[in-house]
């Protein structure tokens, strides 16, 4: 293990990773899909308006969703096809919105994208194409890029750390991109920072995966850009923009800030790589590398997808289920979605669909004040306070007393709960709440 290992030093939990299910499995290309379902919601803020009807024809990469206000994002369609329906769907996440559902033609040529040189854009125009070609960000939050990249008046981003943490146990999409895309990485990581004006890059990535820190670590050594690669220790919640900044350039952000008030930005190497294929191959973000994987899953694999595929498909292109699971989440385990529709399709930000099998599951029992939720939170709340104020009423209390929208809702304190109390539920339903009378 390097002597340089860094982490963020207040709470966090260390559950069992479980990333050898699929990480040393390279990623694989879905065949085509007969049919996919593309939502208006793809991303952080209001859906995008629908620029199609039923029965158009679309081609891949032809936009087909326009951003709907100033935190919205572009929609692509990923296939070339007819649209054969516009119906409402639930995602995984609960969310119901429009989507296209596009019927392929598997006939139709391959579209080519236009290779361009980015290094001879202006800033402003590599933000254009950033926007216009409906980049996200890739590590679950998919937060609209341009409007992240947007520097106002009066601020500064000293700063770009970019997120290869991948905290979150089993999933490895992160990790094989790194390894099999390190140089669009890179070239991502320069564009955003051209963007952005940075000063100082900072890729921060945990030792569980110190072959990608030694790949990056050599490409961007044969490439001559100034980009520290810095190891840090397995621990979640890592992968949170203020752990990440904890950790990497010893700033705090305060409560109620984001990281630009401290002059950071932060992104995760997939939205990198995503920037990269936007503004040097004019290819807009249609598809994306998903970790299929769970101890249900016959073969664990890492996908390359296109939004839209159901992940039924998925599951089927991974040999489907040795077993019924316990539980189906999209996302990551610890902030992921429970979902049971394998009809769901993918969106810009799922990194991963795990299958679980539940052993033991032990029932809900009284708080004993026991303090390990205290101890784990990384923000330093009191979740027991928290709990106990939402779980009476009081949200005002909740609310301005115990911090409750600082919570991250990272999953540390419920998994230390020896009470197995549903803590993160609870604060989602107080924070809902708290806006509601607010």
């Amino acid at each position: 293990m390097p002597n340089d290992v860094l982490t963020f030093k207040r709470g966090g939990v260390h559950p069992e990773d479980r990333k050898y299910l699929s990480s040393k499995k390279a990623i694989e290309i879905l065949p085509t899909p007969k049919e996919v379902i593309v939502s208006l919601s793809q991303h952080l803020g209001a859906p995008a308006k629908a620029l199609k009807a039923k029965g158009d024809k679309v081609v891949k990469g032809e936009k087909i969703g326009t951003a709907s206000s100033f935190i919205s994002a572009e929609v692509h369609s990923p296939v070339n096809g007819t649209i054969k329906a516009i119906k409402k769907v639930t995602l995984a996440n609960s969310v119901s919105c429009d989507a296209y559902v596009i019927e392929v033609d598997q006939e139709a040529p391959e579209v080519d994208f236009v290779k361009t040189e980015w290094k001879n854009k202006t800033k402003e125009e590599l933000l254009a194409t950033i926007k216009d070609l409906g980049v996200v960000g890739m590590g679950g939050a998919t937060f609209p890029a341009h409007v992240k990249f947007s520097i106002p008046k009066g601020k500064e981003a000293e700063y770009l750390v970019i997120n290869g943490v991948e905290c979150e146990p089993y999933l490895t999409s992160d990790h094989r991109t790194m390894l099999e895309r390190a140089e669009g990485v890179v070239e991502g990581i320069m564009i955003i920072a051209r963007v952005i004006g940075a000063k100082k890059i900072i890729v921060g990535i945990e030792v569980n995966k110190m072959d990608a820190i030694k790949h990056l670590r050599e490409v961007i050594e044969a490439s001559g850009y100034q980009i520290q690669v810095q190891p840090l220790k397995m621990k979640y919640p890592q992968g949170d923009e203020k752990q990440l900044l904890s950790a990497t350039i010893k700033k705090e952000i305060p409560s109620g800030k984001l990281p630009l008030d401290i002059g950071a930005v932060v992104s995760n190497v997939g939205t990198c790589f995503a920037v990269y294929e936007a503004c040097a191959k004019n290819k807009p973000l249609f598809e994306r590398i998903v970790s299929v994987t769970g101890e249900c899953i016959k073969e664990p694999k890492n996908v390359l997808a296109p939004i839209g595929t159901k992940i039924g498909e998925l599951i089927d292109f991974c040999g489907g289920f040795t077993e019924e699971p316990d539980k189906i989440v999209s996302g990551g385990p610890m902030m992921g979605f429970s979902f049971y529709d394998l009809e769901t399709p993918i969106q810009k930000g799922t990194s991963g669909v795990i299958s679980i099998k539940i052993e033991n599951i032990a029932p809900q029992t009284a708080c004993i004040s026991c303090g390990k939720c205290v101890q784990a939170c990384p923000i330093g709340l009191m979740p027991t306070m928290l709990y106990r104020n939402i779980n009476v009423g009081a949200y005002d209390m909740a609310l301005n007393k115990y911090s409750l929208m600082d919570c991250k809702e990272c999953g540390s304190c419920a998994f230390v709960c020896p009470a197995h109390i549903p803590l993160v539920h609870t604060f989602k339903f107080g924070k809902k709440m708290a806006r509601r009378k607010k």
